[in-house]
């Protein structure tokens, strides 16, 4: 699967390399949930605030910036037969809850796998299907921890390895 990554918010410096083998790990964990269905893209587009409004008013009517907006696509008959998909993750609102809740790096971690986790078909319309999609999310990060695919992602430097209270 290709991944494309395109950092469009200015507020906030990021670490590419670490952002890129975040992405590129959830992203097979994406196609190892998905299968045998194909994925031939996913675009990752990190804005801020502003960013995050046209989109949440357009397609959802509502007019406040969010975390994370997932678009998938369904393959186009008669072609490759592969799925695609867009995630626009809102990094300022990453920086700001993860400063409250105690690593801004963790927080847009959770964010793109959330975005990842929605392209999957999860949804979290319920209590219990938010429940469901927080315990992969978790997981995910756990396990990317482990593997050393989950690195600090802010150049500001906060610990990715804190907890959620």
């Amino acid at each position: 699967m290709n991944c494309i990554v395109l950092n469009q918010q200015k507020n906030h410096p990021l670490l590419a390399r670490n952002l890129r083998r975040l992405v590129d790990w959830l992203a097979m964990r994406l196609e190892e949930r998905m299968a045998p269905e194909k994925w031939e893209e996913v675009c990752l587009l990190l804005v801020d605030d502003t960013g995050i409004v046209q989109t949440n008013r357009e397609y959802f009517g509502k007019d406040r910036p969010t975390d994370v907006i997932s678009f998938r696509y369904d393959p186009i008959p008669g072609e490759d037969e592969a799925w695609s998909g867009d995630l626009i993750v809102n990094v300022d609102r990453a920086m700001g809850e993860g400063r409250r809740r105690g690593s801004p790096d963790r927080e847009l971690a959770l964010y793109i796998a959330h975005g990842f986790d929605h392209l999957s078909g999860a949804d979290d319309n319920t209590p219990e299907e938010r429940r469901r999609m927080r315990a992969t999310e978790t997981a995910w990060l756990r396990q990317a921890g482990k593997e050393g695919a989950l690195r600090p992602l802010f150049k500001s430097g906060s610990t990715v390895g804190e907890q959620r209270s």
